[in-house]
């Protein structure tokens, strides 16, 4: 009988991580990520406002970012909240995305410098796009991706799981290509 071993997007049997100078690069297998829809002009997802174009907001476990009109992503660490939140919204529509996605979860010791070092060299983008609060979909190494800043000294960069081990080597090599000042 075959032995069937779960293991995240990247092939390892536990989150892979790497650590480059100040930055630590991790898969994040824990979170749920659900796509919401809206047809009415419902503002928030029990205590989250639901953000504008660009916005990501976070209360609590859950979070959520705009993708679209009346389109949201949210993200959670508890997928039977999330699933209960969306479900008490009037019209809401909502379809599991997690197993669809990678998620690399981007942490700086050294406060923002190191982050914004890292997004120079990965997207032509004006800093205030990835400014904490904000959610943008970019290019980065000719893959689709959707970025959010949680917070000063955190990057998450999500992609199409297919492009995980992509995305994966993207991130790592230019990270650790960093100058040792911007890295630490």
């Amino acid at each position: 009988m075959t032995d069937l071993t779960p293991m995240g997007a990247l092939g390892t049997a536990g989150p892979a991580a790497a650590r480059h100078g100040a930055l630590t690069l991790t898969e994040d297998c824990a979170i749920t990520l659900l796509s919401l829809a809206l047809r009415d002009e419902t503002s928030a997802l029990a205590d989250l406002p639901l953000p504008g174009p660009g916005a990501y907001a976070r209360s609590g476990d859950l979070a959520a970012f705009w993708t679209g009109p009346g389109q949201w992503m949210v993200e959670s660490r508890d997928a039977a909240a999330a699933r209960a939140a969306i479900a008490a919204l009037p019209g809401a529509r909502m379809t599991e995305q997690s197993d669809g996605w990678v998620v690399i979860r981007i942490c700086s010791e050294a406060g923002a410098p190191p982050l914004r070092a890292l997004t120079e060299k990965l997207v032509n983008l004006p800093a205030e796009t990835l400014a904490p609060g904000r959610a943008t979909r970019c290019q980065l190494h000719h893959l689709n991706c959707l970025v959010t800043r949680p917070a000063e000294t955190e990057l998450c960069v999500m992609t199409l799981r297919s492009a995980a081990l992509s995305l994966w080597h993207a991130l790592e090599a230019t990270a650790r290509r960093l100058p040792a000042a911007a890295a630490t």
